[in-house]
């Protein structure tokens, strides 16, 4: 029975102890190569001696256009071979993806070839994936700028006596933003489903082949970001994530994302922005399309005036990157003769000629893209119009609480409950892996994620006036919405110089404070000073009142000298 995993809590799992269980599941690991050849020795060197039965591994070097091509060297797993990444394409994604598609292991685990796992570094991840089938596991890295390199066999022998810690200085640069929200979420069992996926680093990891094959393996259109693109499209399709610190292994020399952070961030922020919606701080700009959108809307086809109201309801929503699919069944309409105005699919044909151009309305058959896949779905029935800020709250009571689904209660009556669905596209891929035949998917992604009713009134939606659309504008309303958003531009901008204020006004407390501290230290300098010559002068005014009377007792007994 596939065991069900609430988000990302893992510890519903008891992984066993290392070197104290017996593998079952093959695994084929894939290593990318382009001009490694020295570090490669070594990552080959490090998988010959894994703790992992050698029966069930096998490895696929792929040379990705190596100007001088890399070889297999002498110490390599029994069952390792050589292959070139196929014309079309360059780069890791490419590469990767080459040797998904020759592999044959029931895991496929990706490892870099500047990378030298530990002697159980197969085995600490292969033994959760024995556990479910959906699970991403992430190996542990430990960085080296080590310059002298150790021999193949220094790394093979290590390994063996188990001292594979001690193979390389340890470099004082980590992944601290990953283990950072790693150990905040406690492994990542507590960590929300769109801040998980962000630990998805390709260097060492492994997927169960057939869930990495369903999302159709990496983006090889990608040089850069493809490991992040890659982890979004698993969290989709209902990953759980698992950070294994007993899965160790050197990274030699530091990654890019090291040496150089800005000018790589800088090259993939527009790749990633159009494919990872989850990144809100690159999508900015209100008047935008992106490849992949935030949410996805579907709504029916059904009358003309309804689907308008709705559909135009949703494209002026507060959330930009919204995308809509009207489904019917355009296919059926046909361009033979016919009676225009008493066409029994008139409203169909009005909805086409309504949206037909609009690039953000898909007329479909079916709902979903077969291209893309958001994180957000929504469900409206027509007639049924949000406020201009709905599709916003509800998506932030969604990710507020990590829910899997919302369902609002538009409204009832003897036929049953008129209700609008917002889905986490996540949660609805991990109900349907761990859901039994005949198993309602709600009580599963209740179980697996949550379900929660809202109020439609509550949250925005409202019938569409009964004259849809308006057919003419009145003044006084433009009037008062244009004084409304200027007053609200005003207020923002107002808002805004308070806010630097603010800060400017903390800043030069922070600096008074800073200022009177100063002040109080020299005041009490100047004071100790002050003490201390008070009582130098009282001692040299003492020692001249001695003389003094000396001097007299002196002349008082002896006149004559």
């Amino acid at each position: 029975m596939t065991p069900r995993i609430r988000g990302n809590d893992y510890g519903v799992l008891t992984p066993p102890l290392l070197g104290q269980w017996t593998p079952e599941l093959t695994v084929t690991v894939v290593v990318p190569a382009h001009d490694r050849q020295e570090t490669l020795d070594l990552t080959l060197a490090a998988l010959s001696a894994q703790s992992y039965p050698a029966e069930l591994l096998d490895v696929i070097v792929v040379d990705d256009g190596s100007a001088v091509p890399v070889h297999l060297p002498e110490l390599t797993p029994a069952r390792t071979r050589l292959i070139t990444s196929p014309p079309g394409g360059w780069g890791r994604a490419w590469a990767v993806q080459a040797g998904i598609d020759a592999a044959t292991g029931e895991i496929i685990f990706v490892l870099d070839a500047d990378m030298v796992p530990h002697r159980r570094h197969v085995e600490a991840q292969l033994r959760w994936h024995h556990l479910a089938p959906y699970l991403v596991v992430l190996g542990w890295i430990d960085f080296t700028a080590g310059e002298v390199l150790p021999t193949p066999g220094e790394v093979r022998q290590a390994l063996e006596d188990g001292h594979e810690d001690k193979l390389f200085p340890l470099s004082p640069h980590r992944h601290d933003w990953a283990e950072k929200i790693i150990l905040d979420h406690e492994g990542l069992r507590t960590a929300p489903n769109s801040l998980a996926t962000r630990i998805h680093v390709g260097a060492t990891v492994s997927y169960p082949a057939s869930l990495l094959r369903s999302v159709g393996g990496l983006d090889t259109s990608l040089v850069l970001a493809e490991d992040t693109e890659l982890g979004y499209r698993l969290t989709q399709a209902g990953a759980v994530y698992v950070p294994d610190p007993d899965s160790r292994a050197w990274h030699i020399g530091l990654p890019t994302a090291m040496r150089d952070f800005l000018s790589l961030k800088r090259y993939n922020d527009p790749y990633v922005a159009d494919r990872v919606p989850y990144r809100r701080y690159l999508r900015t700009d209100p008047g935008r399309q992106w490849l992949v959108p935030y949410v996805d809307a579907t709504v029916p086809a059904a009358g003309y005036e309804d689907v308008r109201a709705t559909v135009d309801g949703l494209l002026a929503s507060s959330v930009p990157d919204v995308a809509i699919t009207i489904t019917g069944p355009w296919s059926a309409l046909g361009n033979g003769r016919r009676s225009p105005l008493s066409d029994p699919d008139l409203d169909l044909r009005l909805i086409h000629a309504t949206f037909e151009h609009d690039p953000r309305v898909r007329l479909a058959d079916t709902s979903g893209s077969p291209e893309v896949v958001p994180p957000f779905r929504l469900l409206v029935p027509p007639g049924w119009v949000p406020a201009r800020d709905t599709l916003q709250r509800l998506v932030n009571h969604l990710e507020e609480h990590d829910g899997g689904a919302l369902l609002i209660a538009l409204d009832e009556n003897d036929q049953g409950v008129t209700v609008a669905r917002l889905e986490r596209t996540a949660a609805l891929s991990r109900a349907a892996l761990v859901s039994h035949p005949g198993e309602h998917l709600d009580t599963v992604l209740d179980e697996v994620f949550g379900l929660e009713w809202l109020d439609g009134d509550t949250w925005g939606f409202t019938r569409r006036p009964p004259l849809y659309p308006p057919r003419r504008r009145v003044p006084e309303l433009d009037r008062i919405t244009a004084q409304y958003e200027k007053e609200v531009t005003r207020l923002r901008k107002r808002t805004a110089l308070m806010q630097a204020e603010l800060a400017q006004l903390r800043r030069e407390a922070g600096k008074g404070r800073r200022d009177a501290e100063r002040w109080r230290e020299k005041a009490e300098s100047w004071r100790r000073e002050a003490v201390r010559l008070t009582r130098a002068r009282d001692r040299d005014r003492d020692r001249t009142v001695l003389k003094r009377a000396v001097r007299r007792v002196r002349n008082l007994a002896f006149p004559d000298t």
